[in-house]
């Protein structure tokens, strides 16, 4: 898996899919040079943005544990992964469409990958700026989620396709408010 075919899966995204789809990456490759080194990306900008200017984001920031914060915030990441590759075969098979495990945990693999490029955006010390960048990866992430749905499962009506990924995504975004809720509460 290259991350440079990202963003060609999201603007190229039948061919894309279906490529990936036949070379067929096991899921233990899948996680240990894509899932396992891109969610510590996000844990340890936090550690990094914290540590060196947290209260520019809101006060009292720059006080926190952010060692045990990373730890904590980096595996809820890999559990929200495979929380997600679960959810996305449930949702599927309550649509009556197939999706194989290794497809569900595909997708859940690569989707979240612009979110965790994002926080690259940690670099800069302005929460508007960081907030943009969130949200455009946050939308990129649905697209792939659309694209993924349609193309590994296999669909040919893009109602049943959009709302697998509304319901999706749906969790996801619960997942996500959690996860900051733990930089948040911690």
């Amino acid at each position: 898996m290259n991350i440079l075919t990202i963003p060609k899966m999201i603007l190229t995204p039948r061919e894309s899919w279906l490529d990936l789809e036949k070379t067929r990456p096991s899921l233990v490759r899948l996680f240990s040079f894509h899932i396992l080194p891109l969610s510590a990306l996000p844990p340890l900008l936090l550690y990094y943005a914290g540590t060196h200017y947290g209260d520019t984001f809101a006060a009292g920031f720059g006080s926190k544990p952010w060692a045990t914060i990373a730890m904590v915030f980096y595996l809820a990441e890999v559990f929200t992964v495979l929380g997600m590759g679960w959810i996305v075969g449930q949702v599927a098979a309550v649509y009556r469409v197939h999706v194989s495990k290794r497809d569900a945990y595909l997708l859940a693999g690569i989707s979240p990958t612009p979110l965790w490029l994002s926080s690259l955006a940690l670099l800069v010390p302005s929460l508007a700026f960081n907030v943009s960048v969130a949200l455009v990866a946050l939308m990129a992430t649905c697209i792939l989620v659309y694209q993924g749905v349609y193309a590994l499962c296999h669909m040919h009506e893009e109602i049943n396709a959009a709302a697998i990924t509304q319901t999706v995504m749906g969790a996801g975004l619960i997942a996500w408010a959690l996860l900051l809720l733990i930089v948040v509460a911690l």
